[in-house]
């Protein structure tokens, strides 16, 4: 190899860092590199530009091989997954239909969810007739205090089934937290009801019956360092309170499930799930485990709720790709993807199959599966896993200091910073530092969505959420909820608000301008007159009353304002809003005058809209 490495690069003399650096100072004309090509990151560490692999030299994520302790690689050889598909099951005859169905299909793990009131032997019996329980992963999602009966049911069928119990695999998701995250009250002492669920599960030693649903804080606006850092805090506390009445570490590790999501944050997301494996592993061997196999995360990967939109929905396929890409690349245990319609109507069969072809087409045509840990070496990706690593490990020291994941989340601490995060999110989205396509930029014009929702997806619980709360819950709403609910009063208004492109001199400037500003009003739904442009200002407004427009827009470059916005202003004379595209050196001038709306890339889009819908008397 090193003769080969010799040979092809003998005519290329390696270039230092200092020399890199020399080149970008010269290219950047006295701008501070700094300024210019750092990257600061949601998750509180920067990102350079570029990497070398004098970067990654002393990381201690590289040295181990997949399947190795502490894991960061893999916690096994291959990088096979399961293909996922949940259930809402109803009726247990119709979802074992459809099951069947789709273990036809090319799906090898099953997930289903019932109320705790229809568990009983006949409905499980009858939901999982036919398939062969130790060929396919069965995960089963029911209320807290119904675990323990069906644990004990689906063991008396497996057995009467004939099914070797010692190969059968999947999880009961189990989750104390679902109380004080999305509840709101408290969790309080849970670990007797815990042990209660591992020994009705003693007799299936690869089900999963404790989970943790850091999904939960995904889907409410988590950022990445947030749910990875929770996360680890959340399956500590599993592994303190249950060693401390008696149980082994081995017991509770090799019980524990945990349902990340996965956002759009491509290579951030592929870090977070070697970081995971690598900072768990080292949880448990704090516990003194018998077996390194008992620091094995198993990881389920689920497709963020919290980026996907009701308009231009289709946009969430390439969402839901990319982040099915991260999962896989990063060596997950399981997938779903969800259908892009998930959040606005119960998805159907097409929708539901082009998701499950998401994933099938990463194997079968993409062959991801046949790498493990394709993402290792590159120096951008050990970086940012070595640097997720250093903040989320801050943030679970810092939980445990303050007393665990119970006592923060029964204060409604964990909550708290959550929704504080959702919030400087919401904020990015609003002036579009965060992009959601087709929603706060690009929209599509001529959609309407109102008649499509036939669900709402900002809480799926089924909790009582406005009940009066002991402690604060996570907000579920999505990143686009906002902008949605504008758009859609626009659609129930009845009255299409008309926004006219007022194009006039300098042409690269004006459609430019009128492109932005064409952009921006869309987000309300708004009905867009463009045009190529006007040879007088006059024109432009006599053009724009004929029209009929609520909103005129003066498109041009900033030294032709001083004179047209003047003009145009007063030829309006209170006809219509008038609004001028730009941020001009001459704007305190023409404020003087009374044009006081301007809209340009440090506008809060979504405030300024709602402004703009108030005026025009959309409620």
């Amino acid at each position: 190899m090193s003769e080969l490495k010799e040979k092809l690069f003998s005519e290329f003399p390696p270039v230092t860092t200092d020399e890199w650096m020399a080149k970008i100072t010269a290219d950047l004309k006295g701008v501070p590199f700094e300024k210019k090509l750092i990257w600061k990151t949601n998750e509180g560490f920067e990102v350079k530009p570029f990497y070398r692999e004098e970067d990654i030299q002393d990381l201690k994520s590289i040295k181990s091989l997949p399947g190795e302790f502490p894991f960061v690689r893999g916690t096994k050889k291959d990088n096979n997954w399961d293909v996922r598909q949940d259930i809402e099951v109803e009726d247990f005859a119709a979802a074992n239909k459809k099951a069947l169905d789709l273990l036809n299909k090319g799906i090898t793990s099953l997930g289903f969810s019932f109320k705790k009131d229809k568990i009983t032997a006949e409905n499980i019996a009858l939901l999982l007739s036919g398939i062969v329980a130790e060929s396919v992963e069965l995960n089963f999602r029911t209320c807290l205090s119904g675990a323990t009966k069906l644990l004990g049911i689906l063991t008396s069928y497996l057995k009467a089934a004939g099914a070797d119990l010692s190969k059968c695999y999947g999880s009961v998701n189990y989750d104390v937290f679902k109380n004080p995250l999305l509840k709101g009250y408290k969790a309080e002492d849970w670990s007797d009801e815990a042990i209660e669920v591992l020994n009705a599960a003693a007799e299936l030693p690869k089900f999963r019956v404790l989970a943790v649903n850091a999904m939960l804080l995904n889907n409410s606006g988590a950022y990445i360092s947030q749910e990875l850092g929770y996360a680890l805090a959340w399956g500590n506390d599993l592994l303190a309170k249950l060693t401390e009445k008696g149980l082994s570490v081995d017991e509770v590790a090799k019980r524990i499930k945990f349902n990340f999501g996965v956002s759009s944050n491509y290579f951030m997301e592929i870090a977070k799930f070697r970081t995971a494996r690598w900072l768990w592993a080292q949880i448990v061997a704090q516990y003194n485990p018998a077996c390194d196999c008992s620091a094995k995360m198993d990881a389920h990967a689920i497709t963020s709720k919290w980026n996907m939109t009701i308009y231009d929905a289709h946009v969430n396929l390439l969402r839901t790709q990319t982040e099915a890409m991260s999962a896989a690349i990063a060596g997950v245990n399981s997938i779903t993807v969800l259908p892009f319609d998930d959040v606005y109507q119960n998805s159907d069969d097409f929708s539901e199959r082009i998701a499950r072809n998401q994933q099938l087409l990463l194997k079968e045509e993409c062959h991801f599966d046949k790498v493990a840990d394709p993402a290792a070496g590159s120096y951008y990706v050990e970086v940012l896993t070595s640097s997720l690593a250093d903040v989320a490990w801050k943030l679970f020291l810092e939980v445990e200091e303050a007393g665990g994941f119970t006592t923060l989340a029964d204060k409604g601490q964990i909550q708290n910073a959550v929704n504080a995060s959702a919030i400087a999110r919401q904020k990015a989205v609003a002036t579009r530092r965060e992009v959601l396509l087709g929603t706060n930029q690009f929209p599509n014009f001529t959609e309407v969505a109102g008649d499509k929702i036939k669900k709402n997806s900002e809480c799926g619980c089924g909790c009582g959420c406005g009940d009066e709360k002991a402690v604060p819950t996570l907000n579920n709403s999505r990143g686009s909820s906002e902008f949605e609910a504008l758009r859609l009063a626009t659609e129930k208004s009845g009255n299409t608000p008309k926004v006219f492109m007022l194009t006039i001199g300098n042409l690269a400037m004006r459609l430019a301008r009128s492109q932005f500003s064409s952009n921006f009003f869309g987000c309300a739904g708004y009905k867009v007159i463009d045009n190529l442009g006007f040879e007088t200002v006059e024109a432009g407004v006599e053009a724009a009353v004929k029209a009929g427009a609520n909103i005129v827009v003066l498109c041009s470059s900033d030294d032709e304002y001083v004179d047209f916005a003047p003009a145009a202003f007063k030829a309006i004379n209170g006809r219509a809003e008038f609004v001028v595209a730009g941020a001009p050196e001459c704007m305190e001038d023409l404020k003087t005058q009374g044009i006081t709306q301007f809209i340009n890339v440090r506008s809060n889009v979504l405030e300024t809209l709602k402004t703009f819908n108030a005026k025009l008397g959309i409620a």
